[in-house]
């Protein structure tokens, strides 16, 4: 068999970057990661300068393959996956960055959403691009950048998502892989997987600031330059994987590569997600194409913006008691103690509906100026009646993006795998069974998507065949069963759900409007 090779999986996230040195079976050898902040220098803004990715990279890496004492000539290739660039890096001809990236979470571009609106055929869009119009999008981004600030937009060589920027710096060969090109919205032919020329005329994007080379996530880039391998500690010519973003790389890692299956990320926000060969871009979901089998795969998915967030905000403001609780018992876990007495709460929380739009909400609804809401409160209520609201609030936001992909899919596999920080919860994990209906299976090792990039890498590099690739390096578990009692309940209390915030949706406006005047 000879000596085991390696490779190293980066991912690039949006407040800290972290790599993995895996050998060909998964098995973590080194890890390290780097912590930075994103820039929010007005509100709805956030955006980051590529320089501190690059340099968290370079950081990663090089400590990676410290750590782990390997001979360079034993690690075979590196891939990047990283956070939607929305707009990706404007780049002068010279590849030096003219503008702050803007990322996934900026939603400055509101007003050209509202344009595009307007002026196009939506139907059209929705056919050719399989994306809808929102801010979230990058080429809404895009059309800031021309509109704010002409004198850059009449520099701009090309846009690059971060990975793709990143991979340039390591091998010095421009490339844009599927995942990314499609994520950008309104400018990708999904049918065609290429750029849309009609599309690109319509919004007046010049054809010339899109790369032209596309690839799949597993495809070879270029070869490590011998100054970036002297900083890395690897050798020159390592090869250099493309890479993808960071939902679909991810769910990857998960095992999750045929039609039907579909997997649930929650931790600070929550990503649903699942795999198609089509896609109609109707039914308010985020589609690109997947990070394995692309030509034929679709990685369609929807998200909610505060899920974990939401269940950190009120145990941090409401929960002292446990908190301090918590920190006298060895744990120092405030959850455990909030979850034994939640778990005492009926299903429904006794009437209490909680609606976790406390930034603003993605899909299915796209509305930035919703908000959250206890509703159904009555004097019978305690604060653990709304901890478990909380919790329930977040599954009926997976629930709704489920119903909402579930329009579109072939079909869905009878299981949702669940991976993420809500995985650690027994009580959240039985709650999301009971509301969705499926059988939930979460994953024994730490899925996540720096892992994802490994496996592209190992596929790439030819470490493993694309049989291995397909099942990824995961052990599923069982952890909960539908229970039917509990099932009818939630049947009643997500149609209040769904009710609640079209009723609520006109105050909501128009107390964003006062906060915002």
């Amino acid at each position: 068999m000879g000596a085991m090779d390696y490779v190293i999986g980066v991912d690039i996230g949006t407040q800290s970057t972290k790599a993995l040195l895996v050998d060909r079976c998964g098995g973590i050898v080194a890890q390290h990661a780097k912590s930075y902040q994103v820039a929010t220098p007005k509100p709805l803004w956030a955006e980051q300068w590529p320089q501190v990715w690059f340099d968290a990279v370079v950081e990663c890496i090089a400590q990676v393959v410290q750590k782990s004492g390997l001979p360079p000539a034993r690690i075979k290739g590196i891939c990047v996956s990283s956070l939607y660039g929305g707009s990706g890096i404007a780049v002068d001809a010279q590849m030096q960055p003219l503008h702050p990236c803007l990322i996934w979470m900026d939603r400055r571009a509101h007003e050209e959403a509202d344009w595009v609106k307007a002026t196009m055929d939506q139907e059209r869009l929705f056919d050719i691009t399989g994306n809808g119009i929102d801010s979230y999008y990058g080429y809404t981004k895009m059309l800031w950048i021309k509109r704010h600030q002409p004198d850059i937009w009449r520099r701009i060589h090309q846009f690059l998502p971060p990975n793709s920027y990143i991979n340039y710096l390591l091998c010095g060969e421009v490339a844009v892989d599927h995942s990314s090109a499609g994520n950008i919205g309104g400018v990708y032919d999904m049918e065609q997987r290429c750029w849309s020329q009609e599309m690109l005329e319509r919004l007046d994007i010049p054809m010339s600031m899109m790369p032209p080379r596309l690839l799949d996530s597993s495809a070879v880039v270029g070869a490590l330059l011998p100054a970036m391998a002297q900083q890395l500690g690897l050798m020159p010519g390592t090869l250099i994987m493309a890479g993808g973003i960071d939902a679909a790389v991810a769910t990857f890692a998960a095992g999750v590569s045929r039609p039907g299956h579909h997997v649930a990320m929650i931790g600070t926000s929550m990503c649903w997600g699942y795999i198609n060969q089509q896609v109609d871009a109707r039914h308010g979901l985020i589609s690109m194409p997947h990070v394995h089998n692309g030509r034929q795969d679709l990685y369609i998915f929807g998200g909610a913006i505060t899920a974990g967030a939401s269940v950190s905000w009120f145990r941090d403001e409401f929960c002292q008691a446990e908190v301090a609780a918590a920190r006298q018992i060895d744990s120092g876990d405030a959850h455990r103690l909030l979850e034994e007495k939640a778990q005492k709460i009926p299903p429904g929380s006794d009437g209490v509906v909680f609606l976790p739009y406390l930034m603003g909400e993605r899909s299915p609804i796209w509305d930035a100026k919703a908000s959250g809401a206890f509703i159904g409160l009555s004097l019978y209520h305690t604060r653990m009646h709304l901890y478990r609201a909380v919790l329930e609030g977040v599954a009926f936001a997976l629930k709704h993006n489920i119903d909402a992909g579930a329009k579109g899919a072939q079909s869905l596999d009878n299981k949702l795998i669940v991976v993420g920080g809500a995985a650690h919860s027994d009580l959240w994990m039985q709650i999301i069974a009971d509301v969705t209906g499926y059988p939930v299976h979460t994953i024994e090792e730490n899925v996540e998507a720096a892992m994802g990039a490994a496996l592209l890498a190992a596929l790439g590099a030819g470490l493993i065949d694309d049989q291995t690739a397909q099942q990824g390096w995961v052990t599923l578990i069982p952890r909960a069963v539908p229970e039917p009692a509990a099932v009818a309940a939630y049947q009643h209390a997500f149609g209040l759900y769904c009710d609640s915030y079209p009723a609520l949706k006109p105050i909501m406006h128009r107390i964003h409007h006062a906060d915002v005047a």
